[in-house]
């Protein structure tokens, strides 16, 4: 039924001050994410005057989007047990289905879905606050139906219900969206996968022993936890073969870092071993090597002893050629000592003698 040509309203003016009561009455939830202060208020607190007649709106004027005091009124219901990023996910699509849309959250109660579901985690009053603070939530509906009426959906001026398309069977029926969807109230959501209230819950099972030992050793007793005396000492026995596994890890981990360490140190020093050999080969060959400065000191070592011990010979100008020999080298020195070896030193030799002889006289 068309919104704004509802035979039921004569003035426009009429439904438009109903729209400002129930706007001031649920808060004023800005957009803005420092507005959000507050929880959603639940709807039985929430006292607003019904003087006009429930009146839907097309799914077409929705999508155009609505006036600011004429908000789209967006149903949304679940269990919500272990409340995750699933359901604020699917809240999160909800409230995103229009430009101007009011999000209204159902959530069971404990006797509706320990009948038909089964039993849950949370209590209904925990899993109504945990509704109530999320983010995209306008208002919350406590001990929602488990099978919407049309009673229902005119108390709440419900326009469309979100959920996902997936038919969900449950208290005789195929599928207890089927009227909804049959009415074109019904506005398809997408599921999260990988995770849900089931897939958390499994892990707890699956990890059963990790989560007793953690919650005892964290001050709960096995009482609280319902674990029989000789599990408690098994669990408490394991707790404390895990630390010493764990001492055990920890060392082998340092001792492996000390090796290390140890390794980098021993190659750190080979290399500058290394380095320290071979500069000392090099200075060895460099000084006693086949060219080395060594064999050049020897060489000029020798040359100097050589020289030091065969003096040069005196010039022919030298005045000692002009005075007479010493007496010591006369004849007699000359025919004492070893005769001569080659007739030229026995002529050379009788030249100087003939010479002396003609000095002398």
């Amino acid at each position: 039924m068309n919104l704004f040509h509802c035979p039921q309203i004569k003035h426009r003016t009429e439904y438009e001050e109903y729209g400002k009561l129930q706007e001031s009455a649920v808060h004023d939830r800005s957009k803005s994410p420092k507005g959000l202060s507050q929880p959603a208020p639940f709807a039985d607190e929430i006292e607003t005057p019904h003087t006009q007649p429930y009146c839907r709106v097309s799914i077409e004027e929705a999508r155009k989007g609505t006036p600011p005091h004429r908000p789209v009124r967006v149903y949304a219901d679940g269990i919500f047990d272990l409340f995750h990023s699933g359901h604020a996910r699917a809240l999160m699509q909800a409230k995103d289905l229009f430009p101007n849309t009011h999000l209204i959250v159902g959530v069971c109660s404990d006797d509706l879905t320990h009948k038909f579901k089964g039993f849950t985690v949370m209590s209904e009053d925990e899993r109504y606050d945990a509704v109530s603070h999320c983010r995209y939530v306008d208002e919350v509906v406590r001990n929602a139906p488990w099978t919407l009426t049309p009673e229902f959906l005119a108390k709440h001026r419900i326009d469309f219900v979100a959920h996902d398309d997936i038919p969900y069977s449950s208290a005789g029926s195929d599928d207890v969206y089927k009227h909804i969807k049959e009415a074109g109230m019904f506005a398809p959501t997408q599921r999260t996968e990988g995770i849900s209230t089931s897939d958390i819950i499994t892990r707890i099972v699956r990890d059963y022993d990790v989560y007793v030992r953690r919650n005892l050793q964290r001050g709960y007793t096995a009482k609280e936890l319902n674990v029989s005396f000789i599990n408690e000492k098994k669990y408490h026995l394991q707790e404390r073969v895990d630390k010493v596994k764990k001492k055990v890890k920890d060392v082998e981990e340092r001792s492996k870092e000390f090796v290390q360490k140890v390794e980098e140190k021993s190659i750190d020093l080979i290399q500058k071993w290394e380095e320290k050999s071979r500069e000392f080969i090099g200075n060895f060959l460099q000084m006693f090597g086949p060219e080395g400065a060594l064999k050049h000191m020897l060489k000029e070592g020798k040359g100097r002893m050589l020289q030091a011990i065969s003096p040069r010979q005196s010039p022919d100008s030298s005045p000692t050629r002009e005075r007479s020999p010493s007496p010591s080298f006369r004849l007699p020195f000359f025919t004492k000592s070893s005769p001569p070896s080659s007739p030229r030193a026995s002529a050379a030799r009788a030249y100087n003698i003939s010479e002396d002889e003609e000095e002398d006289d």
